[in-house]
C-alpha cells in the first residue's frame, strides 16, 4: 500500500476481500491485525525499534 492510501480505503478493501460468510469476529480480527501492522510500520519509520540481539535478551527475562 502506498503512503497515500487512506485508512477508509484499507478497511473497505480488507472487508471486500473477505468471504461472504465472514463473521463480525473475523472482520474485527483482520482490522485489528491491519491496525497493528500499520502501527509497527510507523514505529519503524520513526526509528522506534530494537535490535534482534536486544529482543532476544529481553525475551530471556520473560522465562524467569
Amino acid at each position: 500500500m502506498t503512503a497515500y492510501t487512506t485508512v477508509k480505503y484499507q478497511v473497505l478493501k480488507a472487508v471486500e476481500e473477505m468471504p461472504q460468510d465472514v463473521t463480525f469476529d473475523e472482520v474485527m480480527e483482520r482490522l485489528y491485525f491491519l491496525y497493528k501492522v500499520d502501527r509497527g510500520l510507523k514505529e519503524v519509520e520513526t526509528g522506534n525499534t530494537i535490535s534482534h540481539a536486544e529482543a532476544k535478551k529481553q525475551i530471556k527475562t520473560w522465562h524467569k
